[in-house]
């Protein structure tokens, strides 16, 4: 294979686990409940009445980009638009750091940064979190800023795999940086957590948020992001950004979820409060190790999380095994009580 770079045949790519047939899926951080079919319904007849099959779909999106700029309270000339996320970190890494400089990430934390920044050959610097709370050690990541050579800075906000928003410390750090580095937040559970730094962005032109439509505007089939950030940083983005890079179909989901964003997100209250009713009960598990979370998910720990998580798929409930422990996502209330009831009856066989 010589002619493959030899990174990327040691590269260990993202995956996530497949079944044909499972009841209660919480891994993958999806709101449980599909959007309600009179949206399905709407949407079929947008399509009827505005997709062209022959046609490739209008490249710049102004529409769902004015849409979006409405939505986060800033101008249009400040959205970018992405295949999911991940198109927009790619690219972010492209404008950024090929050929000039590193990444830096405070593990456990969203796997794809590093993942993509290996693809493309630019190095990544990783740091600790503290296990307590999750906060970033931001000793050891001033240090790292001062010892090697870093463009950019990625924080998510919540974290994932571990639900903790920044704290003040972090984001007065992160207001402290460099303006030649670029400080990337990522939101993409903003609306369970109902925090958000897009009010900074003025204050900081190196600083660019992520946002999606695949968490809280249950869209996760459409794939569709965006970023905010500084005009400047922005017009970077869609220079590189790749031609038609959203299908007609997305954009029409995109557009039409804004136009009924009361409607899904009204789920968001009661995603919480099972958020809530989830964590203590599972905090009552005495060999359980469990974080509180501002996002869709709670993150915890178990003697084996393994076997607790082969466990439980088993028995229908597919959890995430990451970042040195455990993700579920929240379900439906019957869900969240098939998983407490499988857990513990697992747990039972651990101990």
């Amino acid at each position: 294979m010589n002619l493959i770079r030899s990174e990327l045949l040691e590269l260990k790519g993202y995956s996530s686990d497949h079944y044909d047939s499972v009841a209660d899926k919480l891994d993958a951080n999806e709101v449980a409940i599909d959007l309600p079919l009179s949206l399905k319904q709407k949407l079929g007849i947008e399509l009827t009445e505005r997709l062209l099959a022959n046609r490739y779909p209008d490249g710049m999106y102004d529409n769902l980009k004015e849409q979006i700029s409405q939505y986060a309270g800033v101008s249009r000339d400040c959205i970018s638009v992405g295949n999911g996320s991940d198109e927009l970190i790619r690219s972010v890494l492209i404008a950024s750091c090929l050929g000039r400089g590193g990444i830096l990430v405070a593990l456990p934390t969203f796997s794809m940064y590093g993942i993509l920044a290996q693809a493309l050959a630019i190095p990544v610097y990783s740091l600790g979190r503290r296990e307590v709370d999750f906060t970033i050690d931001l000793a050891q990541a001033q240090k790292t800023i001062e010892q090697e050579n870093i463009n950019v800075v990625f924080v998510v906000h919540p974290n994932s795999p571990t639900g903790n928003l920044l704290t003040a410390p972090e984001i007065a750090w992160l207001s402290s940086l460099p303006s030649d580095i670029l400080v990337v937040i990522d939101e993409a559970y903003y609306e369970f957590a109902g925090h958000s730094l897009v009010d900074e962005l003025p204050r900081h032109p190196n600083w660019l948020i992520l946002r999606t439509f695949s968490k809280a505007f249950r869209l996760a089939a459409f794939r569709l992001g965006y970023a905010i950030a500084s005009p400047e940083l922005i017009a970077v983005l869609e220079k590189i950004r790749l031609p038609y890079n959203l299908p007609t179909i997305t954009t029409i989901a995109g557009e039409l979820a804004l136009k009924y964003r009361s409607d899904i997100l009204s789920i968001i209250p009661q995603i919480q409060q099972e958020r809530e009713k989830l964590w203590q009960i599972l905090d009552r598990l005495p060999p359980l190790k469990v974080w509180r979370s501002d996002a869709n998910f709670i993150y915890f720990r178990s003697p084996n999380d393994r076997l607790l998580q082969q466990q439980l798929a088993e028995q229908g409930t597919l959890i995430r095994l990451t970042g040195g422990g455990l993700r579920v996502t929240i379900g439906t209330p019957e869900q969240n009580r098939r998983t407490i009831e499988r857990i513990s009856s697992s747990l039972a066989k651990l101990t």
